[in-house]
């Protein structure tokens, strides 16, 4: 679709939804989806995209707590016409107007409503595009979910904001990819993985630019395999749902595999290590900031620092170069054992560096003697367990040797492709 094909389809849907306090979009990977956000986005009324695979009470509860008038794209709701054109309104929201609001799920409760301002997306997508060289010559590949952050905001609104071209592949498929012919490729660790396993489909990358991933930390063997292959290496990102995109690596300095990069021009970041350690939670001070939770000002306010900086709940380290390494969720990824606070991150990419571990999640479970021991959950072909610990206690520490192995034949991820490490026992 052009780009005033998608104007003028995209004021079709605006016309039908002009003064609803707010919408819902059925956020599948097609093109109905983006011409309802865009129409949405020209009416000045604030979206809110449903995953496609919610069950019955998350999806009922998103309706409810957003209060949503309409939902487009939905088989019991408001259907999107593609192919129908209209004349765009001439509405003209303020900096400040709500643009979105999206759920996240957080470790209890049903998922928050994350209020996300037009202007926050703005700033956001312009500090990106400057990090990742991004011009209106660019042709960006990827196919990821349109009802989060990095497929929505940074994969369809980033390109309409660039205004360079976008294909979105329906799903992220190593061929598929390869066959867009894009210079600009976002992914998450997985489909990384996936394309380092189709030596030819990897190969046909190499005429990109730059290759993008995010949500969770690349692996450093995966990230070999793609510079052989590729001639690139993705350079990673660091946000969350609340503050979008806030570290990036550039795209004009040679990535450093696991680390995020340095924060956006306007943002300010510290790590609070308490002990002394080097890890501690990272806190960010960012111009696109959310808005708060709908609905939910007590959580508003928990998210933040007396001195006023956003507490992220991830777990952090930063270098002398001031590149930012993710450790893991305070919560589940900072492990105290034995008195040490352990990342288990850096357990699961020294398992990643043994012949026989494909995919490796580690956890901290109650024990009484340690307060925690580690627990390392492995996909791969199964090999001695002693061998495995006497590994990483090479690579790492011997503290931080996990004390258990336990084989999975695959991983339980979310459709992110992060690895839901609740569901791990």
């Amino acid at each position: 679709m052009s780009r005033e094909g998608l104007v003028a389809a995209a004021a079709a849907v605006a016309h039908r939804v002009a003064g609803a306090p707010m919408v819902a979009i059925h956020a599948t990977p097609t093109l109905e989806t983006v011409v309802a956000v865009v129409g949405c986005l020209q009416a000045g009324v604030p979206f809110v995209p449903i995953a496609p695979d919610s069950g019955p009470l998350e999806r009922e509860h998103i309706l409810r707590d957003s209060a949503a008038a309409v939902v487009l794209n939905d088989d019991d709701g408001v259907p999107v016409d593609v192919t129908a054109r209209a004349e765009p309104l001439s509405v003209q929201p303020a900096d400040d107007a709500i643009a979105c609001v999206m759920y996240t799920s957080g470790t209890t409760g049903l998922p928050k409503g994350v209020v996300l301002s037009r202007g926050a997306l703005n700033r956001d997508l312009d500090a990106l595009a400057d990090a990742w060289g991004w011009t209106p010559d660019d042709v960006l590949v990827h196919g990821l979910p349109l009802f989060h952050v990095h497929g929505l905001v940074l994969g369809v609104l980033g390109p309409l904001r660039v205004g360079s071209r976008l294909v979105h592949t329906g799903r992220p498929d190593p061929d598929l990819y390869a066959a867009a012919g894009g210079t600009l490729f976002f992914g998450v660790p997985t489909v990384w993985s996936r394309v380092a396993a189709n030596p030819t489909a990897a190969r046909a990358l190499s005429n990109g630019r730059l290759l993008v991933s995010g949500s969770a930390a690349l692996s450093a063997s995966t990230a070999d395999v793609l510079r052989a292959l590729t001639g690139h290496v993705p350079v990673e990102r660091y946000g969350m749902t609340e503050t979008l995109i806030t570290i990036a690596a550039r795209y004009d300095e040679e990535p450093v595999v696991g680390t995020v990069g340095r924060p956006l021009p306007g943002v300010a970041s510290r790590v609070v290590d308490d002990d002394g350690t080097g890890i501690g939670e990272l806190q960010v001070r960012t111009p696109w900031a959310f808005d708060g939770y709908l609905n939910r000002q007590d959580a508003t306010a928990a998210m933040w620092t007396d001195d006023g900086w956003l507490r992220t709940g991830d777990a952090a380290t930063i270098d002398a170069d001031w590149r930012h390494r993710i450790v893991g969720r305070m919560s589940l990824d900072l492990i105290k054992s034995g008195g040490y606070r352990i990342g288990a991150g850096e357990v699961e990419e020294a398992l990643l560096t043994h012949a026989a571990v494909r995919e490796a999640a580690v956890i901290g479970v109650p024990d009484d003697d340690l307060g925690q021991r580690i627990v390392a959950f492995v996909v791969g072909d199964q090999s001695d367990d002693a061998d495995l610990v006497a590994h990483v206690a090479d690579v790492l520490s011997v503290h931080k040797r996990p004390r258990e192995i336990r084989w999975l034949d695959a991983l339980p991820r979310n459709a992110m492709g992060k690895v839901t490490k609740n569901a791990l026992h």
